[in-house]
């Protein structure tokens, strides 16, 4: 099938609530492909995992139907071994139109079991919390097309395997394997592990983003070539993760916080087929005692990522260590908003969340990951503020990210100071969680 072109943004910044609405909907009919939706046109041309997620959200609002083809197809693509990869190649996309592509991946022969042309890592577990909202977006449609049947079993395999193959520091936390796991690639936390590794060499690989977004919103080449190595030594290994040598291992607060939200709205899912919710309930309440007493720092009142070589928390604020507000009952929640509200993020003050301290020493306004603002990352701390009561903070980051979406042409980030977009525009995720929290206010 031949992918339909791109939706252009709007000319101008859209002026109402239902202007807004039109013009997200156009962004995501725009990315849709006939079998799921590409994060943008350009930069990003397959199916990628939690984008597609995040995508799902958006969509039960449109079309539950299509929200519900938009986690199966992402779903059908896991291996053997229950992990989701972090991207599914479209074979009417030039093979090289994207690096690393399916043949730096050769996954079809990894000995994981994959059945598709995919990456070989994964990202963060949001699918379930996303498949949980679908279904409520249209119970009746979702039951009679069999959509939690089909879909919970592949969660369920999908979370064993973070639990079965990524418990690399013992205390119980899916470790990352690579930065791009953690979805917040470019993270100045991630600086010091890296260092650790040598990068691939400049001519071993040709970059494919910076045809598309500019040199000063992208990774440096040294680090991109960090990340090649990585990935080609993990490939090298079969993708096992007991022989493979993960030179690069954190757990992450984000990456935790999410799958244990995601095993709570498997608990719902379970419950509403009949099955056992409670080994759900308690695998979420096991995971968030391991969170709080491994990567939580009480002085600093922040969660931080663990480096598993060292064993340290790497005591860098990023908007990962705010990402366990999502998490019900969380004991510190108070301690966590008011960092929040800090210096550090200045959530309050009419911006998105910025994705790195704003005091930090590594602060860049325009770097990916390393200080901009993300409307995904947003939408998770808002979705925590209103989970803990903190309506205020909660009500002044949904003005900021709807008002920021329409008057950057729903950016894939912006600058968390001036609001100016960076990035792709035409982003799904950004299209896609403006449509949710418009729902919200409507509710």
């Amino acid at each position: 099938m031949t992918p339909a072109p791109a939706a252009p943004g709007p000319a101008a910044a859209p002026g109402t609530a239902a202007e807004l609405r039109r013009a997200a909907t156009r962004v995501l009919l725009g990315n849709w492909t006939g079998r799921s939706t590409v994060p943008s046109r350009g930069l990003y041309p397959h199916q990628w995992s939690w984008d597609s997620a995040f995508i799902a959200v958006g969509l039960r609002h449109l079309s539950p139907r299509r929200a519900q083809w938009e986690l199966e197809s992402m779903t059908a693509a896991q291996w053997a071994d229950g992990r989701l990869p972090h991207i599914v190649f479209d074979p009417a996309t030039p093979r090289g139109a994207y690096f690393p592509g399916p043949d730096f991946w050769r996954s079809a022969g990894a000995g994981a079991g994959a059945n598709a042309e995919t990456s070989g890592i994964v990202q963060p577990p949001v699918h379930a919390i996303a498949a949980w909202e679908v279904h409520r977006a249209d119970p009746e449609t979702s039951r009679r097309r069999g959509f939690l049947e089909r879909v919970y079993p592949r969660l369920a395999a999908w979370h064993h395997y973070l639990a079965r193959e990524r418990d690399l520091g013992g205390a119980g936390l899916a470790a990352a394997v690579h930065p791009w796991e953690s979805g917040m690639d470019n993270s100045p936390a991630w600086d010091a592990a890296l260092a650790r590794v040598a990068p691939a060499p400049a001519d071993s690989f040709a970059r494919r983003d910076l045809d598309h977004a500019p040199v000063a919103d992208r990774p440096t080449d040294a680090d991109y070539g960090r990340y090649v190595r990585l990935a080609a030594d993990y490939r090298d290994h079969g993708y096992d993760d007991a022989r493979a040598p993960h030179a690069f291992r954190v757990e992450d607060p984000s990456m935790n916080a999410l799958l244990i939200a995601a095993e709570h709205a498997l608990a719902a899912i379970a419950a509403e087929l009949g099955g056992d919710a409670a080994a759900h309930s308690g695998r979420a309440a096991v995971l968030t005692k391991a969170l709080v007493g491994t990567l939580y720092d009480p002085g600093a009142r922040m969660f931080f990522a663990r480096d598993l070589v060292t064993g340290a928390h790497i005591a860098e604020h990023t908007v990962a260590g705010l990402v366990p507000l999502i998490v019900p009952g969380l004991p510190v929640a108070a301690d966590l908003v008011a960092t929040a509200r800090g210096p550090r993020f200045g959530i309050g003050q009419g911006r998105l969340v910025p994705s790195y301290d704003r005091t930090g020493h590594a602060f860049d306004p325009c770097r990916y990951w390393r200080g901009p603002g993300w409307f995904n990352m947003s939408w998770l701390v808002h979705r925590g503020l209103v989970l803990h009561g903190a309506a205020d903070l909660a009500a002044d980051l949904r003005t900021a990210m709807t008002a920021a979406a329409g008057r950057t042409g729903f950016a894939e980030y912006v600058d968390p100071h001036s609001g100016q977009a960076r990035g792709a525009r035409a982003f799904s995720w950004t299209a896609a969680v403006t449509l949710d929290l418009l729902a919200g206010e409507a509710a």
